[in-house]
């Protein structure tokens, strides 16, 4: 594989904040708000598992970045992934009554039905921003060193 638009990688050490959000908690903005009052600087869900009442969600290749789907059901919190830093970027895999999955870019309203229990890492050696990205079109992750 060529290097051509690879972002190189810095080594960084890791930390890690366990949290529990409790039922009626907005998640995404739980999160933000611990990155922040916490000073961290480049922080990012290690793994969360929980269940949710709502969420909003965008589905991928929609025609605007605000294009979003509103759910409200009880549903099994499968995956979360994502960064905190600058706003953060988040994904989820949502598990319905039915088996079936719902998955997509979180935009918010993420409502704890009984339980989130999530640990966060942060790198301790680099710094998480986002910058416009002329490619994409997007905000995109870029990481520098902390200095």
């Amino acid at each position: 594989m060529s290097g051509a638009g690879r972002i190189a990688g810095l080594p960084s050490s890791l930390r890690v904040h366990s949290l529990r959000l409790v039922p009626g908690e907005e998640i995404k903005s739980s999160l933000l708000r611990y990155a922040m009052e916490n000073d961290l600087k480049a922080p990012f869900i290690m793994t969360c598992v929980g269940s949710v009442t709502k969420a909003s969600i965008r589905y991928a290749a929609q025609p605007t970045a605000e294009s979003k789907v509103d759910l409200e059901e009880k549903m099994e919190i499968c995956s979360l992934v994502g960064t905190l830093g600058a706003g953060g970027h988040l994904h989820i895999v949502l598990g319905r009554e039915d088996g079936s999955t719902v998955s997509g870019h979180v935009m918010g309203n993420l409502v704890v039905f009984t339980t989130a229990e999530i640990m966060i890492g942060e790198c301790s050696d680099v710094v998480f921003n986002r910058t416009f990205d002329e490619r994409t079109g997007f905000d995109e992750l870029s990481v520098v060193k902390r200095e």
